[in-house]
């Protein structure tokens, strides 16, 4: 494989599944939620949908479930029980490899800027934390920043706007077909991570340029070139 990173300044990176393994306790806590109202979810949707804004995610399993979708007040009122029922159940699980991932971007000089489809507060509060140093301050795309969540492009032409860098320069690091297609749609050379259950064969559908099975074995790829 050539070195992907040739003529890279800027990784952008997602969270949920890449930086933490937290789409297990995700899909719990929607599983929970979306059993109380009565409507279909498995695991499979939420890893399949990952990306998505939390208050999207619900109106297309009422409209998937129901043939309708609910009001944004319902859905956020929705989307914060969700996340209290993630608080309860949740944990702060580093990804086993993410650490060497992001040192041996650090040692290939490759600026790295958060861009996550979450605005799960518990988890992004502790990056700091848990990966010190990794996303400088202001180096961070949420769901707070985006009108439009993944699959759309904007969050990531919103990461290549704080880098102040073109998508030539820039490579995408997901873990979900959804964040792929929000990566490529950019333009951007777009690496999937399948650290959950999730096939490769999806991440190709959506055009990813390279899959490694899990984030050691991308580690051991970057720290191999860096």
């Amino acid at each position: 494989m050539e070195n992907i990173l040739k003529g890279k300044t800027t990784a952008l990176i997602d969270m949920d599944g890449v930086i933490y393994d937290s789409m297990k306790y995700h899909t719990r806590a929607w599983e929970r939620l979306m059993k109380e109202v009565g409507v279909p979810c498995t695991a499979e949707d939420i890893y399949l949908n990952e990306g998505m804004t939390g208050p999207a995610v619900i109106q297309l399993l009422y409209n998937r479930a129901l043939g309708h979708g609910v009001s944004d007040e319902r859905a956020d009122e929705l989307y914060a029980l969700k996340t209290q029922y993630f608080k309860e159940i949740g944990n702060n699980d580093p990804m086993p490899g993410t650490d060497r991932m992001l040192r041996a971007l650090e040692r290939a000089g490759i600026r790295r800027v958060l861009v996550t489809g979450s605005s799960q507060a518990s988890l992004i509060d502790n990056i700091n934390k848990d990966y010190p140093g990794a996303f400088q301050p202001g180096d961070r795309v949420t769901a707070k920043d985006v009108v439009h969540g993944k699959p759309d492009p904007e969050p990531y032409l919103k990461g290549l706007a704080i880098a102040g860098v073109p998508a030539e320069e820039a490579i995408v690091i997901e873990n979900a077909p959804l964040g792929v297609r929000a990566g490529k749609g950019a333009g951007i050379f777009t690496v999937a991570v399948t650290t959950g259950p999730i096939p490769r064969e999806a991440f190709e559908r959506e055009g990813a340029d390279v899959v490694f099975p899990s984030m050691p074995d991308f580690a051991d790829y970057l720290d191999s070139i860096c």
